[in-house]
């Protein structure tokens, strides 16, 4: 709020101030004109104005004012510097949905708008994000605010340090780092490499890391600087010059951490309002540790699915937001028009943790789309078997039957064949382990179902609609409860633009309702209702 003198008075110009409860839901959503707070000397109200001029007044002339709100917008939500560094216009990015969900047509579509966003490189063989790397460079060139997702694959470290590996090669200059609970050679190489001192001795980096995490002891890796070992073992391998090792060894891994609250996908679960501060204040202690002048960026996901909460994550002091299963349900994902309409069905309830196809050995967990799927249920029975029997010989008639006639739907060595030729293709050692471990064929065997019911979700095969894995958090259902009635509320037209687009002015107005009720304005709770429209 200005500063002003004391007294002052507004005197109105061509719209009188108004006390009415409609006129100051309607004087919310004028973001981009200054506002200003006024009394009615008579009642004590407080009301709105707009327009008019202020002066100092000791005669009693005009309208007492009490506070001058200048005009705010979308683009001032946030961290500037996050822009500034990312060449964005919103401070505001679009996550990594994997197997290409977030596809080449969504980034391009949302870089091209302003807001940075990540390609869902996880889950695909090298070539198809090699592809998708190829086609945005080509397409939006290497300095628009675009990047692709790292994933930590401790089942398959081979693609894992290849996909770092083009990275690097190719020159993309933002990665999110997903899934991590350590930190690996791959991520810290991405991190490093080019790492070079300008002429005032300021670093800079070529490649910036965008680390999603959702735990104190996973968020300090990424603020600390990349563990000596680590970098020896890089330079060693050729993979790192001396002169990126040493100056490595003074920053952090990551200036930007994406804090991970309840999201679909791999997540932890953790309520933002709880999960943010802690990080915050980790982060502040490690600042003040190492004595960094840059500054390190902490971003809000997870739960992000109406303006009310993107406007909240901004209060909690995020520097950005990252939205993910809504812009599952835009036309530019890789998702196939009958996951979006399942989506679009879906209520803040509907959702479940189910095995991770990737990290299934661990016992890590996924949240996906529950309402109209069998997903979660089946693959949580699949964990089951695996933690309690040794092989699939161990199996019971009962349990053998089942896998046949609802999962596999044909039999087990059918099945095999079928996941013995893939990896024959990805990974020949995983085969290798398989042939000496009756475990490990178990654990291949039922990956391949969870892994295959997401690209059945992408693909849209009708016959098996009730296996698709939708990640999917509550955000999903606020939104739809969010846009009910408007013109988002088809699936055909909720664009990814569009979706963002609404969220950040939804969340201008409700920032400029919370500052009118903080200035003693009595708000009404339509004022906090921003409702979808098209916006250019």
């Amino acid at each position: 709020m200005y500063g002003l003198p004391s007294p002052s008075a507004w005197s109105p110009g061509a719209e009188p101030p108004s006390f009415d409860g409609a006129d100051i839901v309607a004087a919310v959503q004028r973001i981009r004109e200054p506002l200003h707070v006024v009394e009615d000397p008579r009642t004590g109200r407080r009301g709105v104005a707009l327009g008019g001029h202020v002066s100092a007044t000791t005669n009693g002339a005009g309208w007492p004012l009490v506070a001058a709100l200048p005009a705010i917008y979308p683009e001032w939500l946030g961290d500037r510097s996050f822009c500034e560094v990312h060449g964005a216009r919103f401070a505001y990015a679009v996550g990594a949905m994997a197997n290409g969900i977030a596809s080449v047509e969504l980034v391009t579509a949302m870089a091209r708008a302003g807001f940075v966003s990540f390609f869902g490189a996880a889950g695909l063989p090298l070539d198809r994000i090699t592809a998708a790397v190829d086609t945005l460079l080509q397409t939006l060139g290497p300095d628009a605010p675009w990047g692709s997702n790292l994933i930590h694959s401790p089942q398959e470290p081979a693609l894992e340090a290849a996909t770092a590996d083009l990275y690097v090669r190719r020159g993309v200059r933002r990665v999110s780092a997903a899934a991590y609970m350590a930190l690996t050679p791959h991520v810290v190489r991405v991190a490093a490499a080019g790492l070079r001192r300008g002429p005032e001795g300021q670093v800079l980096r070529r490649h910036r890391v965008f680390a999603k995490v959702s735990r104190p002891e996973v968020a300090r890796r990424f603020l600390e600087p990349a563990p000596e070992a680590l970098l020896r073992e890089l330079v060693a391998a050729g993979l790192l010059t001396e002169t990126e090792a040493t100056i490595a060894a003074t920053v952090p891994v990551a200036e930007d951490l994406i804090v991970e609250a309840d999201s679909g996908g791999h997540t932890d679960n953790r309520p933002l309002p709880a999960l943010f501060p802690t990080l915050a204040a980790l982060r502040d202690r490690v600042v003040a540790e190492r004595g960094y002048t840059e500054p390190i960026r902490l971003g809000a996901a997870g739960g992000l699915g109406t303006p009310a909460a993107v406007a909240a994550a901004f209060a909690l002091g995020a520097a950005f937001v990252l939205t993910g299963s809504v812009n599952q349900g835009a036309v530019e994902s890789g998702l196939h028009e009958r996951g979006r309409h399942m989506l679009a069905g879906a209520g803040v309830a509907d959702v479940i943790m189910a095995p991770a196809a990737d990290m299934f050995e661990l016992g890590v967990e996924v949240q996906v789309l529950r309402r109209g799927t069998m997903f979660a249920v089946r693959g949580r029975r699949l964990y089951e078997l695996y933690r309690d029997h040794d092989g699939l010989e161990e199996l019971t008639a009962e349990d053998r039957a089942w896998l046949e006639r609802d999962v596999f739907r044909g039999s087990l060595e059918e099945a095999w064949q079928s996941t013995r030729a893939f990896w024959a293709d990805r990974d020949p050692e995983q085969l290798d382990r398989a042939e000496q471990d009756p475990r490990h064929q178990m654990a291949l065997l039922f990956r391949s179902y969870l892994g295959q019911a997401s690209r059945w979700a992408i693909q849209g095969l009708g016959e098996r609609q009730a296996d698709y894995q939708i990640w999917c958090g509550p955000a999903m259902g606020a939104f739809n409860r969010w846009v009910e009635g408007s013109f988002l509320a088809p699936t055909e037209a909720r664009s990814a633009v569009q979706i963002a687009r609404n969220l950040v002015e939804g969340a201008t107005a409700l920032t400029r309702a919370q500052q009118l009720r903080t200035a003693g304005v009595p708000v009404p709770p339509a004022a906090f209702e921003f409702r979808p429209r098209p916006l250019c």
